[in-house]
């Protein structure tokens, strides 16, 4: 298995920020454009032990997975959500998301994905895996909250 985590701070307020992870479909294709659809499929009123199916557009083809919350809270200094789905039947991935409020208009996103492997020839893969993408996502992150933040969402 292999883990990357970074952090990133934004000029934006803190509920700004999670609108775009604890909100509308609508609200997350501005940071994960590729989600092309996200249904309820069981809702807890924990919130954690929800399920949703996600369907996520690569190129031409659509993969469908169910992404279960894994934990959550949304407090008003600190929020936090992560989520867990098994990709094509060859990854186990998670994703946690972590705000912390630093003032009224900044915020620190701590990001930490898990990729796990499912099959042997697949770990091959992992070997060139990086972080990358989760430097890119922190990026599309802000530079999307910053730009909307200015012109008031």
């Amino acid at each position: 298995m292999k883990q990357w985590s970074r952090e990133i701070e934004i000029n934006a307020p803190i509920e700004h920020v999670w609108s775009y992870l604890d909100g509308s479909l609508e609200q997350m294709q501005k940071i994960m454009p590729q989600v092309v659809e996200n249904k309820p499929v069981t809702i807890t009123k924990e919130v954690v032990g929800s399920i949703y199916r996600q369907k996520y557009k690569e190129g031409k083809r659509i993969e469908e997975y169910d992404v279960h919350t894994l934990e959550y809270s949304n407090h008003l200094n600190d929020k936090k959500v992560k989520i867990g789905f098994t990709l094509a039947n060859c990854f186990e991935i998670t994703a946690l998301y972590e705000l912390h409020r630093i003032n009224d208009q900044k915020t620190k996103l701590r990001y930490t994905a898990t990729n796990k492997a499912l099959k042997w020839y697949v770990k091959l893969f992992m070997i060139f895996a990086n972080e990358k993408v989760v430097i890119k996502f922190l990026e599309k992150v802000k530079e999307v909250a910053e730009a909307e933040a200015k012109t008031g969402f």
